[in-house]
């Protein structure tokens, strides 16, 4: 007996939802199918196989009635991508413009995927983008034309074998059903775009700033932070860096962002907005610290915590970074 075709959906919102609009768009999609899980801040992706029978629809009107369901009770915008995995499904919602769904039949797998770049490909960050641009690999197709052997030889034995997967198309990761994670979001949204640097760094220390006092004021600690940057065409683009230990002090959580920042190398691009999400929160009496022995850092969380109760008292922007001065 074979194995039935899995029928993927990958559904990104747009309009930065609020942690509790999205937690209910989540809710909602379980009415379709209960095979939903959480893409968090603005994603989500169904598992439509079984729900196919139920509804007697075909996987296209199933993702069209997903994303009638957002717009009608929400008013939520949102573009989508169908595969037959997780991979191919959120590249192809990558593709496909606000309020269009890119469908990619896994006959047609090989051939989508052909001259996309390898870019496209989860995983493929700026260093392995490089390396294989230097030896004129530069698209889905090429990668796949060249010898396993060789391709170890550029990346290594595990990151060449789970790129050569990824480049077939290759993805058997399930849909696992999960509610999105207790999370802090803090965001700004420009009235015009922006293409200046140090503009970016301001914002994205100003986000850390309110982060890490928001953290400090309920008593909490993060260990994950997640930037994502808006551009002028709607496109956006996310990273996440862990933390080795849960934090909830302003310069960590600046340090972290701003290094996340650097990582995209956005020098000129035309940024519309900038969401900063700490995940992975712990109540702070729970959380192990790291002793340090600089007296400097000691210092540094004394004048802090002093920071905080003149800001409780006179207001949130009492204290402020030198930096976010103005």
């Amino acid at each position: 007996m074979g194995t039935r075709q899995r029928h993927i959906a990958h559904l990104h919102l747009h309009g930065s939802p609020s942690g509790e609009l999205y937690a209910q768009l989540v809710e909602l999609m379980s009415g379709i199918t209960p095979h939903v899980q959480a893409v968090p801040p603005d994603a989500v992706q169904l598992d439509l196989t079984s729900a196919l029978r139920y509804f007697d629809l075909s996987p296209y009107d199933m993702v069209q009635t997903a994303m009638m369901r957002l717009k009608a009770l929400h008013d939520v915008d949102s573009s989508a991508g169908l595969a037959g995995n997780r991979m191919l499904a959120a590249m192809a919602a990558d593709a496909s413009a606000p309020g269009e769904t890119t469908w990619v039949p896994g006959a047609d797998a090989a051939d989508w995927l052909r001259p996309r770049p390898v870019t496209a490909l989860p995983g493929v960050g700026r260093a392995t983008a490089e390396t294989l641009r230097r030896h004129g690999l530069h698209t889905i197709g090429q990668v796949n034309e060249i010898a396993p052997a060789t391709l170890q030889r550029l990346l290594g034995a595990a990151p060449a074998r789970l790129l050569a997967e990824r480049a077939r198309g290759r993805d058997p990761r399930p849909v696992t059903p999960s509610a999105p994670a207790e999370h802090l979001l803090a965001d700004l949204v420009l009235e015009r775009d922006c293409l200046d640097p140090a503009h970016h760094h301001r914002a994205v220390l100003g986000l850390a700033d309110e982060i890490g006092r928001r953290l400090r004021g309920e008593g909490q600690v993060a260990r994950r932070f997640t930037l994502t940057v808006r551009y002028a065409d709607r496109s956006s683009t996310t990273r996440t860096r862990t933390l080795p230990e849960p934090t909830g002090h302003s310069p960590v959580v600046a340090a972290a962002a701003l290094g996340v920042l650097a990582s995209l190398g956005l020098q000129r691009a035309r940024v519309r907005a900038y969401t900063l999400r700490a995940d992975d929160l712990l109540p702070a009496g729970r959380a192990s610290l790291q002793l340090s022995l600089d007296p400097g850092d000691a210092r540094a969380r004394a004048a802090e915590a002093a920071a905080d109760r003149a800001r409780r008292r006179f207001g949130p922007q009492a204290v402020r970074p030198a930096a976010l001065a103005t």
